[in-house]
């Protein structure tokens, strides 16, 4: 049988679980991939402590097992890109540099394939490191860049390339899912949920990414390039965290049948694509609303297949190292047969503000007579229809909160609503309405 020779930039949390996966399963991924899988070389700066966590032989670092200095780093990954026996080199270092985008086309441009579950990297920088997998006629794996175990990746490339997929909405970061489950569940605050979760070891130490939605919004990107063929970069993709969502925001979102969740959401219309990422109130009767802690779920709608619903592990060593395994198992059976092309179907990135779909209006306003009747006329007027009225919620006596909750309107025309508001009196709206799309 013939072998087929890895190397691993990064043994941390996820480098690890991939080398105990390949370590372990040996036997069993030879049949599944026709070679021997086995592991040339690992790159890490602290090989002691990554062979001890994950069970790895010393043997197999860079260094001959000996802390390397950080400046011997590039020494090491120059060795394995002109290291001819090595088949395919697997990227779990992390970040979005120019100096890791040269390393990962330096693995292409040396004759070797590519795995990564660098999302940011993806995201930023996905057409050059397709275009240079081209080039040189070799594989890129990324399945284990967008919801870790679960595989949306090749969902994709395989199993709906006989439909076209008309919207995607999914719950692409375990943290934040983490975070507003204990407060719709638990009724803890937003920094309660928070602690919980790091010391759970969902949330970092700093937890940045995964509340202000980049990390979700890097796996949008990738998804909207690879079914749409659209290039939308991080800042064009309107993105919104969910660390402004309180206690009331989920008290109101139970008035109305729904949980607060952060939504990655795309949809197609005829010749343009809107998409977002941001927290929505998801209707109880949406599979979605059921999902918890930290799981992850895509929902993809196809033209001829209709609802798809996959759900597991979106992180983990484990859990990300298998989807990993993954792409290196297919990679040697199929080797290049597996590179796939980005489509291009000349489609708009439309604004997402244009878009209709429901929306609920969260209001701190005036306690004064007829303060509803004020804000719901004006809201009628940009011919957006209500649905429901929330009860009121005074604070001081002198505050009134409520919220409405709209059928199906723009972003626009709750703007244009608001602003009629304002005109009218001023001092009506203490600060801005909040305004959350509700997913049905």
């Amino acid at each position: 049988m013939d072998k087929f020779r890895i190397a691993i930039l990064g043994c941390g949390t996820v480098g690890g679980g991939v080398a105990k996966i390949i370590l372990e399963q040996a036997q069993s991924l030879a049949i599944k991939s026709g070679k021997q899988i086995e592991i040339a070389k690992i790159l890490d700066l602290f090989p002691t402590k990554s062979s001890v966590r994950h069970g790895i032989p010393l043997e197999l670092f860079c260094g001959n097992g000996k802390d390397p200095a950080k400046e011997d780093m590039p020494k090491y990954t120059q060795e394995i890109l002109d290291d001819k026996s090595i088949d395919l080199v697997i990227e779990t270092i992390g970040g979005s540099s120019e100096s890791l985008l040269n390393t990962v086309t330096g693995v292409l441009n040396s004759g070797k394939h590519l795995v990564t579950a660098n999302k940011a990297l993806l995201a930023k920088y996905n057409k050059t490191i397709i275009d240079t997998a081209f080039k040189n006629n070799k594989a890129v794996g990324f399945e284990a860049a967008v919801c870790g175990a679960i595989p949306i990746i090749k969902g994709i490339n395989e199993c709906f390339t006989g439909d076209e997929i008309t919207c995607v909405q999914g719950i692409m970061n375990g943290t934040s899912n983490y975070i507003l489950s204990k407060m719709a569940n638990e009724g803890k605050s937003f920094a309660d949920a928070l602690k919980s979760a790091q010391e759970k070891g969902y949330a970092e130490a700093d937890p940045t990414l995964d509340i202000n939605g980049h990390d979700a919004g890097h796996k949008l990107i990738i998804l909207l390039k690879l079914i749409y063929g659209l290039d939308v970069s991080v800042d064009e993709l309107p993105i919104f965290g969910i660390d402004t969502i309180t206690a009331e925001d989920t008290a109101f979102a139970k008035e109305i049948g729904a949980v607060i969740k952060l939504i990655c959401f795309a949809k197609k219309e005829n010749d343009g694509v809107y998409a977002t990422v941001r927290p929505m109130m998801v209707r109880d009767e949406n599979f979605l609303s059921e999902i918890d802690n930290a799981t992850n779920a895509v929902k993809v709608t196809g033209k001829y297949s209709y609802e798809n619903i996959m759900v597991g592990q979106g992180a983990g060593s484990t859990e990300t190292g298998s989807a990993i395994v993954s792409d290196v198992v297919f990679i040697a059976r199929y080797g290049t047969e597996s590179l796939r092309n980005y489509p291009s179907q000349d489609l708009k990135f439309l604004s997402f503000d244009e878009m209709k779909i429901a929306y609920n209006i969260t209001f701190e306003a005036e306690d004064m007579p007829g303060i509803t009747g004020i804000i719901t006329t004006a809201i009628g007027s940009e011919n957006i229809n209500i649905e429901t009225v929330s009860h009121n919620v005074r604070t001081s006596g002198e505050t009134a909160i409520f919220s409405i909750a709209t059928m199906p309107c723009t972003f626009v025309q709750i703007q244009r609503a608001i602003e009629k508001i304002r005109q009218q009196n001023a001092k009506i709206l203490r600060v801005d309405p909040k305004i959350i799309p509700i997913l049905g």
